[in-house]
């Protein structure tokens, strides 16, 4: 970076002691600096401008025609520094619709400062610097700030949150990056202060902190944005960013970076399956809830689209835009979704501005339902005026149904159901199904209603498991028959899709298992699972089979038509991969269990037992999966058909996910993070007897974005390699 050769220093009055402070240190730092009012200060006289603040700003301090200097100088091309409650200027200087949410004053007990995003750890402002958690202000003080919290900027790079200590504080992001215009603004909105005293270190890391930022601001050279990107390259360059991560699956539906959780508004609309999901653009945690796209003609190539859905500023969403459902309005493409804002979450309804459903058009009467219903009361808590959320919308005799989740005061869950003729106008019925009165606190989130014919299925998420009932609906009320859980690990708040040929295909959210300190260091945290289709089996039970177009993403194929176990032998394929598709028919013989080891080391340093017991039990071990601490490292189980039967056995191994499907009925879903680049090996073993694992086959599995990254001469991604199979 080269240095800035003019620097204005703004003040709006007289200066305080602070902004003297932090701008005699400028005057030492830089050869030609300059304060100057706003009201006198002509604004292309400079490289930069600076202007730092104590107190967040008044609607009188950037109004009138010197602000309207300001603002277009930026938008003209020209660079500005904001920072402590100078942050708050980008809001009446109209650099974005929303502005820092917490401001204040507050004292500090341990170093504080930039807690920088994997994705911005290269960025010129951060150089210096050897570690994402930066301190530059010591304790013992008491200092202005200005950040964002509840709400996200809607124009701008969240560039760092805040480190306290050694604690991660996500939601306290304070270093942004926008470009309006043709120009640029950088708020760093908190640790920054310069007038009390602090230690060696974040005295030092302060000055290098605001020096880049002086010095980026006044050169050239850009960064892009990268919270809501609009075209493929943008995404690609994310993704091409994260595709070293051995963790990172590459098969299975993740976002280009940041976060993902539900999957939302599925829809098999003009010959495209479109899943959209609920996506934090300011980084890998759940706060300020936009929608993301992604898009398919074949359940195979995918292609990242720009967000779909995001908060606005004066809206019900204006705190997030929450999970919700897509359905087809005499061919006009409409979503249902749950608007969060202070303490109400409420729905909201959108329609597709186009075909491609990359734009949707908010309805301006949003909420379309005002309130909750009174009976059952519904639960309220610290946070919410009412636990009522996420919406499934069908019709049915010319009528539109939904359902929305719930929780009930005096324990239990509940899927609430409402009608209407024209999905905006709805009058409440009461609920189709509760949960056990004994369960307090209990939500029933995400409900789902879907129709097999004779019989219907309903599942909920409870907020630890996604719990379905097998019964009959009619008349507005549920007859459960059966009880049992969709999948038995990481798996959670399902939805599905009707495609054309008549299918039911539903994709989960498989949640991190590791903490949130590790989905920051990663850049990304959440994915979905592999497209499951539903049906109901000959004995009216349900089937959960992998969607039979991921065999097209099989490659290179390991078969064996025979494996026989002798008790305590180990085996091991021919195999390195941490992307494969595992097929096999187990039977126990007179063996006590069969041991299926994935991403396995050599030594047995670290390894992923699945096994299947004579107790008809099906166990994932994570304690000897990870070395990293950070992962979880527990142990999940799952019944499946007796012993005595063979175990029809599909296992999708991809990255940190590794998803079971046993007789097409049972499923199991574990996150795992192996530390050592070795963990790619495969083996099988009996205990206690002998076995046989009969047409074993192993394919790798190829990558569901290879067609939009810019890594290969061919225009394909460069992720990590999964592995091989040896011959």
């Amino acid at each position: 970076m080269g240095v800035p050769r003019r620097i204005g220093c703004l003040s709006a009055g007289t200066l305080s002691d602070e902004q003297t402070a932090a701008y005699e240190w400028c005057d030492g730092r830089f050869e030609t600096v300059e304060r100057r009012d706003l009201d006198a200060v002509d604004p292309t006289a400079y490289d930069v401008l600076w202007w730092h603040r104590d107190d967040p700003f008044d609607g009188d301090a950037v109004a009138g025609e010197p602000a309207e200097r300001l603002r277009e100088y930026v938008r003209s091309g020209g660079s500005l520094l904001l920072t402590l409650g100078a942050m708050t200027a980008v809001e009446p200087l109209g650099f974005d619709p929303v502005g820092p949410d917490a401001t204040g004053w507050e004292e500090i007990d341990e170093p504080v400062g930039p807690l920088w995003k994997t994705l911005s750890a290269d960025h010129p402002i951060a150089e210096g610097f050897d570690t994402l958690r930066v301190h530059t202000r010591g304790p013992g003080v008491t200092v202005p700030y200005a950040r964002y919290e509840a709400v996200a900027p809607a124009e701008g790079d969240v560039l760092a949150s805040t480190a306290r200590g050694d604690t991660d504080v996500v939601k306290q992001m304070a270093t942004v990056l926008w470009e309006p215009g043709d120009g640029r603004v950088v708020g760093v909105g908190s640790a920054v202060s310069f007038l009390q005293p602090t230690h060696d270190v974040c005295h030092r890391n302060r000055e290098t902190l605001i020096g880049n930022a002086l010095t980026h601001l006044a050169g050239e050279d850009s960064v892009p944005l990268t919270g809501r990107p609009k075209d493929a390259a943008a995404f690609a360059a994310m993704r091409d960013r994260l595709a070293g991560d051995t963790h990172r699956p590459t098969y299975h539906l993740t976002p280009p970076a940041n976060w993902l959780n539900d999957p939302n508004g599925l829809i098999h609309w003009n010959g495209q399956y479109h899943v959209f999901y609920q996506y934090n653009p300011t980084g890998p945690f759940h706060n300020t809830i936009h929608w993301g796209h992604a898009v398919s003609d074949d359940l195979i190539n995918w292609v990242d689209r720009p967000v779909a859905l995001s908060p606005s500023p004066n809206g019900p969403d204006r705190d997030g835009c929450w999970s919700g459902c897509a359905v087809d309005d005499d061919g006009t493409p409409t979503i249902l979704y749950t608007g969060g804002r202070d303490k109400q979450q409420l729905p909201c309804i959108a329609t597709a501005a186009d075909d491609d459903l990359t734009g949707w058009i908010k309805d301006p009467e949003n909420p379309i339902i005002e309130e909750t219903p009174t009976e059952p009361a519904v639960l309220r808590t610290e946070d919410w005026e009412g636990e009522f959320r996420d919406h499934c919308v069908w019709r049915e005799d010319g009528t539109w149904q939904q359902l929305i989740g719930a929780g009930i005061e005096g324990g239990g869950g509940a899927a609430l159901l409402y009608t209407s003729e024209d999905l905006r106008d709805w009058e409440y019925r009461g609920p189709i199904l509760t949960g056990d009165r004994d369960t307090a606190g209990t939500v029933w989130e995400c409900p789902e209603l879907l129709d097999f014919g004779d019989r219907q299925l309903l599942h909920v998420s409870n907020y630890e498991d996604v719990v379905y009932f097998l019964g009959t609906y009619e008349d507005g009320e549920f007859d459960v028959e059966r009880r049992d859980r969709l999948d038995h690990g990481d798996f959670y708040a399902p939805q599905s899709m009707w495609t054309d040929d008549g299918r039911i295909l539903t994709w989960g959210w498989l949640p991190e298992a590791r903490d949130l300190s590790g989905q920051w260091d990663a850049g990304w945290s959440g994915a979905l699972s592999v497209p499951r289709e539903l049906s109901l089996a000959d004995d009216g039970g349900l089937c959960q089979r992998p969607a039979p177009e991921l065999t097209e993403l099989r490659g290179e194929n390991l078969h064996h038509d025979r494996i026989d176990l002798a008790g305590g032998d180990r085996q091991r394929l021919a195999v390195d991969s941490r992307a494969f598709e595992f097929r096999a028919t187990v039977r126990l013989e007179d063996a006590e269990a069969v041991e299926l080891s994935v991403l396995e080391t050599p030594e047995r340093e670290e390894y992923t037992p699945i096994t299947y017991t004579r107790n008809s039990e099906i166990r994932v071990d994570r304690g000897p999966a990870s070395r990293d601490e950070q992962a979880t490292s527990d142990t999940q189980r799952m019944r499946v058909t007796p012993y005595d039967s063979p175990l029809s056995l599909r296992v999708f191994v991809d990255g940190s996910v590794v998803e079971v499907f046993a007789n097409e009925r049972h499923c199991l879903t574990s996150r795992v993070y192996p530390t050592s680049d070795a963990a790619t090996g495969v083996s099988l073993t009996a205990e206690g007897g002998s076995a046989t694992v009969a047409s074993l086959d192993l394919w790798e599995m190829d990558s569901m974005w290879r067609e939009q990254g810019t890594g290969d001469a061919d225009g394909s991604a460069s992720p990590v390699d999964p592995g091989t199979i040896r011959d």
